[in-house]
């Protein structure tokens, strides 16, 4: 096993600024970021092939909240430690509950930067957003105040809610060793190494989820026009 080397550590980082400039779609740049990672840290993108296909084996995300069934409400702490209900949010429409590994994670980077993009497409189609993370306030201030995120950015400890929503996935002892250089017991508070799989649930004010993406491979997210539509679509309804 290849541990990730201050050398690769930098081409990483210049390969997740040149994605984040591409003038394309945000599978566009999460393909151009995963590619690259292969190039650059191959033992780490092989680990993660091994990753999904363990959780789609085990049926990971599966048994989530599909669309028109009920999503389990949430009562979480946010950035400033101020707790967040999902019926206070939906009282000012339907919102799109986001779940991001953390402010590390450079998928994630590029996911919520494309929603700040898209923020005023977002609020011109009646909806909101809310991103849950299972990291601590430090952490999710982190993540707000480097990505620039308008929306609340909620702290999920010990992915209490995400196990609820069988989303949460333990990323095992060879994963672990690759991602040592990060320091994920700080970021979460436990030594758990337990990580939500990114998903997105686009509630009605009903309380009903209206859309829904799940993949268990982190590397794909739900594409902007997508989240846009469902969030459309969920406003006009009576």
């Amino acid at each position: 096993m290849t541990a990730l080397s201050s050398e690769n550590a930098e081409q990483l980082k210049q390969a997740f600024l040149q994605c984040r400039a591409m003038d394309g779609t945000l599978r566009e740049q999460l393909e151009a970021y995963a590619a690259a990672g292969r190039v650059i840290f191959p033992a780490y993108a092989a680990a993660v092939d091994r990753l999904v296909a363990r959780i789609h084996e085990n049926g990971g995300g599966e048994s989530a909240p599909r669309p028109g069934e009920p999503m389990p409400t949430f009562l979480l702490p946010d950035e400033t430690g101020s707790l967040v209900s999902l019926p206070s949010l939906l009282a000012d429409g339907p919102v799109a509950v986001m779940f991001f590994r953390g402010h590390w994670c450079p998928y994630c980077r590029l996911n919520v930067r494309a929603v700040i993009q898209a923020q005023h497409r977002i609020d011109a189609a009646g909806g909101h957003v809310v991103a849950i993370t299972p990291e601590l306030q430090l952490f999710t201030q982190k993540f707000k105040t480097e990505s620039g995120a308008t929306f609340p950015v909620l702290t999920d400890l010990d992915n209490g809610y995400a196990l609820s929503l069988n989303l949460a996935i333990w990323l095992g002892p060879e994963i672990q060793e690759l991602l040592a250089y990060q320091d994920m017991p700080s970021f979460h508070g436990n030594d758990g190494w337990l990580l939500p799989i990114p998903a997105v649930f686009v509630v009605g004010r009903d309380g009903l989820v209206k859309a829904r993406f799940v993949d268990p491979d982190f590397r794909k997210r739900m594409e902007i026009d997508e989240l846009v539509a469902a969030l459309r679509s969920a406003a006009i309804e009576p």
